[in-house]
């Protein structure tokens, strides 16, 4: 049966950090008094990073895990996980322990009130390239597209299933997901959530692959939004009957 809430993780390498994940994913989501599952996509790792996957589902049976036969990529491992999934809420985390598993329960919270919550990172643990590469990012969206959000590349996030109607996949779909729900029509709200260092794996990322990629689809996206449907509500029509003469007596 579908539980309440799905945590999606997209990992690549990261067998040490997939036992840890879902110890703290597990105590996080607990405070939550809801059914869930932790669904790992592994992207084709190459090393026991699908190992680790099998060993958390062991441990425990609100574990899952999906493997790519192929290196797709972190959108492409995102969408498996919404696709496999069937609850009515989604939450996606980074692989590499970063994110804070945390700060979930109160993000989950904020759906009461709003369809889509993003983490924002004010006290960033990362270098300085990928730093400056965020704050261009940042201007160039906000001058593209005509909407500003703090930080969309944090991948901590809580949304409703019913936010993603009008969302497709694209290599680059986790930097945009904010944004394609706002301009969708969707309610959204950024949060500070808490970033750390990381301890184990390497980054996956560097300048071309972070501002340069961003940037590029950043073209596409200012042309999508700016040629998209947007909710604009309908009401069936219905023959009324015609008013009955008044009898005279």
């Amino acid at each position: 049966m579908p539980v309440d809430i799905s945590v999606i993780v997209p990992v690549f390498n990261e067998a040490d950090n997939v036992l840890p994940m879902a110890r703290e994913v597990a105590a996080a989501m607990a405070k939550t008094g809801r059914d869930w599952e932790l669904l790992f996509v592994d992207d084709a790792s190459s090393d026991e990073t699908p190992q680790r996957i099998l060993e958390a589902a062991r441990a425990n049976p609100q574990v899952r895990g999906l493997r790519h036969q192929r290196n797709a990529g972190q959108s492409a491992a995102v969408w498996t996980g919404i696709q496999a999934s069937a609850s009515p809420i989604l939450c996606t985390l980074d692989g590499d322990l970063q994110n804070d598993p945390a700060d979930l329960p109160a993000m989950i919270a904020q759906l009461a009130k709003v369809d889509f919550v993003s983490g924002m990172r004010l006290n960033r643990q990362d270098t300085w390239v990928r730093k400056v590469s965020s704050k261009i990012a940042r201007s160039a969206r906000k001058a593209a597209l005509g909407v500003d959000f703090r930080d969309t590349g944090c991948a901590i996030r809580a949304f409703k299933r019913t936010a993603l109607a009008g969302v497709f996949p694209f290599n680059g779909l986790h930097r945009f997901l904010p944004v394609l729900v706002h301009g969708g029509g969707g309610t959204t709200l950024e949060v500070p959530v808490n970033h750390r260092p990381r301890v184990a794996g390497v980054s996956k990322y560097g300048v071309w692959n972070r501002l340069g990629r961003g940037i590029y689809d950043l073209i596409a996206i200012s042309w999508y939004q700016k040629r998209r449907y947007r909710p604009v509500g309908a009401v069936e029509l219905v023959d009324k009957p015609a008013p009955k003469e008044p009898v005279l007596r």
